[in-house]
């Protein structure tokens, strides 16, 4: 007996699902989904602003840190394994997962909260953009809890295998937090020989302005080089690049990735995941400064706010008369409603 779902289709007829992507590309006809009820709207009207905004920047942070350490733990319980076995972890593979891992969180979760995913970014975009402060402790706090339960989860995925781990270093004396420990999965710690706090402080530093650079390149809306489909990729890109060039020498590059992770190694290995060497405030707090200094170069030197007024993604706070004012003043010349287009544009190129 026929299900009565072929009823419905007819000749050369698509389902729901991975083939509406490529319908534009084909001469069919796509089965239409089921009709919106009201139910759902109101549904979807009933619930909080606020809780979807804070379920997404958590989930994005989950999206981001979940491969990326879970890279870390192949690379790291591989070490002492044969080289056959060993193969399946690189300094190569935890930077495409990392930067993979953001590209997938914009893609999924930035669409209802902004796409934030650092404790850094959302503090910046507080500072220069005026993102409302009350908002700014929920997005931070649902940053590090993503990050937290992305380290429990891959703590309990790898547990046989890091629990074999820890006995054996126990046995040889050896400690559970230190580069390379197993406590090393969850978070970074510098190497031994790396006791200068100063040069700890510049790597995170320059990596972090780095970074921060480049999103605030990204979400640049006259930036000609950049189209919204392509955003998350190079930012996903440039933090790949921080990890391939830096991560030997010990880098964070986020705040709520290092301290969500940072908590779940303190519950698995002891407090000593926050004093080890004293790097634990390095981790965490260095990439605030470095943001503000990175997103501030961009705002003073770079931006270039004619340019977002004349495409339309920005208004003059006196309106068009105070525009056309100040356009008068900085050509010389007299202009009025039908020549500000073309003094903005004289004025952006010179």
């Amino acid at each position: 007996m026929s299900s009565p779902d072929l009823s419905r289709l007819q000749t050369h007829d698509l389902e729901l699902g991975v083939t509406e992507a490529i319908e534009r590309h084909v001469s069919r006809h796509v089965v239409p989904p089921k009709p919106v009820s009201q139910r759902r709207l109101d549904f979807e009207r009933a619930r909080p602003r606020w809780v979807r905004e804070c379920l997404a920047e958590a989930t994005g942070v989950f999206f981001y840190v979940f491969p990326g350490i879970a890279a870390v733990a192949a690379f790291t319980l591989n070490l002492s394994s044969p080289v056959g076995v060993a193969a399946f972890g690189s300094l190569f593979q935890i930077g495409w997962a990392f930067g993979m891992g953001i590209a997938f969180a914009i893609i999924c979760c930035a669409s209802t909260s902004g796409g934030h995913f650092n404790p850094c970014i959302t503090i910046a975009f507080w500072f220069w953009q005026g993102f409302p402060l009350r908002k700014v402790p929920q997005y931070i706090l649902s940053q590090i809890f993503g990050a937290f339960i992305a380290g429990l989860v891959v703590m309990g995925m790898y547990w046989p295998e890091i629990s074999a781990m820890k006995a054996e270093l126990l046995a040889a004396g050896k400690p559970l937090v230190a580069n390379g420990a197993p406590a090393s999965i969850l978070c970074s710690f510098p190497n031994p020989t790396q006791t200068n706090h100063g040069f700890l402080f510049m790597t995170e530093f320059f990596v972090d302005a780095f970074l921060a650079l480049v999103i605030w390149a990204c979400i640049d809306p006259t930036n000609p080089f950049i189209s919204p489909a392509s955003a998350p990729f190079v930012i996903g890109i440039a933090y790949a690049l921080m990890v391939w060039g830096f991560a030997d020498i010990t880098i964070s590059t986020n705040m709520a990735r290092d301290l969500g992770t940072r908590i779940v190694a303190a519950i698995f290995f002891g407090r000593e995941a926050f004093t080890y060497m004293t790097y634990a405030p390095i981790s965490i707090l260095v990439s605030i400064p470095a943001t503000l200094v990175a997103t501030g170069y961009y705002e003073f030197l770079m931006r270039d706010s004619l340019l977002r007024i004349h495409k339309g993604h920005a208004e003059f706070e006196s309106g068009k008369e105070g525009l056309m004012r100040h356009l008068s003043r900085t050509t010389g010349a007299v202009v009025d409603d039908s020549d500000t287009s073309k003094h903005l544009e004289h004025t952006r190129n010179h």
